[in-house]
């Protein structure tokens, strides 16, 4: 989930490290999972072009229902699980390559949430989007384990 604190260590961090190891901004790709991935689609969406792309394993842009009980303060700095949302996040990504990964059997966080983001990115595709997706249907929430044996991610 967005938060303004940490989001702004891990850009200081990824900002000395490209700039100490002579980075390369079109290579620098961003990817996290479960909470990670939460975070991956927020930068993502707030730093349009940013980076060269995006992998999103098991994450959304709205928490869970059990989630918002248990910390009602996070939903000030998430967005509501409504289609307008997810057109506004697909919309600000744009071009910026995504491969999305969720467990079908995800029961922490809700694979419909990655379905609803890869239909938005999806609409974009004819304005020069580019999405994957990869579902496991077996996979509880720990997906990233299958996500990153891929053969085809690292290359």
């Amino acid at each position: 989930m967005a938060q303004p604190e940490m989001q702004a260590v891990a850009l200081a961090a990824l900002a000395a490290a490209t700039k100490e190891f002579k980075g390369d901004p079109r290579r620098t790709y961003l990817t996290g999972l479960s909470v990670g991935g939460y975070g991956s689609w927020h930068l993502a969406a707030k730093y349009p072009g940013k980076f060269g792309a995006v992998v999103a394993i098991c994450g959304g842009i709205a928490p869970p229902e059990r989630v918002r009980r248990m910390h009602p303060e996070m939903v000030a700095n998430t967005y509501p699980d409504e289609a307008q949302s997810y057109a506004d996040i697909a919309r600000k990504i744009g071009k910026t390559p995504v491969w999305i990964f969720h467990g079908g059997a995800d029961d922490t966080v809700p694979v419909e949430y990655s379905r609803k983001l890869n239909d938005a990115l999806e609409a974009l595709e004819a304005a020069g989007g580019n999405v994957r997706y990869t579902e496991y249907p077996a996979a509880l929430h720990n997906s990233w384990d299958e996500a990153f044996a891929e053969p085809d991610l690292m290359p």
